[in-house]
């Protein structure tokens, strides 16, 4: 029993959705997704609430049920209010910019990296330190900041390197001296 895929699912009132043949597209304030569903799922609204159903208890359909669930979810949230993760930068001389298009990092190579930013998000950076990643879809977002931190993932002796905000890095200690 999937206790995700059985939940139903509120929709707002700036948000619709349509269902055809399989496929759902949400539409609301900030734009338009879509997503095709399984076969063995479907879709069905009742007022403002949708459920996800499956069409048997095999290992497969339980799996595509809360995931199908969740993805439709994230979809209304994203149309409705969007997604936002944000990104510190800590050492000497670490420091991102954005320049057009690209998101100009220099954390202590030779050359700068300029990483491209996908048309569908928003990257705005303060203090040059904080970079601040929007948009509405959440898998989009996430894998923005992820490859955005996998450049210099923060490193556990000095606490320097790319991280999340609110993300806790467990310090080591150094080699002593005899």
């Amino acid at each position: 029993m999937s206790r995700v895929g059985n939940k139903s699912i509120p929709l707002p009132a700036k948000v619709t959705i349509e269902n055809k043949d399989g496929s759902v597209s949400v539409s609301g304030p900030k734009g338009t997704l879509s997503y095709v569903l399984p076969g063995c799922i479907t879709l069905s609204q009742e007022g403002t609430e949708l459920s996800v159903k499956r069409a048997s208890d095999d290992r497969r359909h339980r799996a595509l049920h809360g995931t199908s669930q969740r993805l439709i979810s994230n979809m209304i949230i994203g149309v409705n209010e969007g997604f936002i993760r944000q990104l510190e930068i800590h050492g000497t001389g670490f420091r991102a910019a954005v320049k057009g298009d690209k998101l100009d990092l220099s954390l202590g190579y030779s050359h700068p990296l300029l990483h491209p930013i996908p048309s569908d998000l928003t990257v705005t950076v303060t203090d040059n330190t904080k970079i601040k990643v929007e948009g509405i879809d959440k898998q989009r977002v996430g894998q923005f900041a992820a490859d955005i931190r996998s450049y210099y993932p923060p490193e556990p002796y000095k606490g320097k390197g790319v991280r999340y905000t609110g993300e806790i890095i467990r310090r080591k200690e150094g080699k002593k001296v005899k």
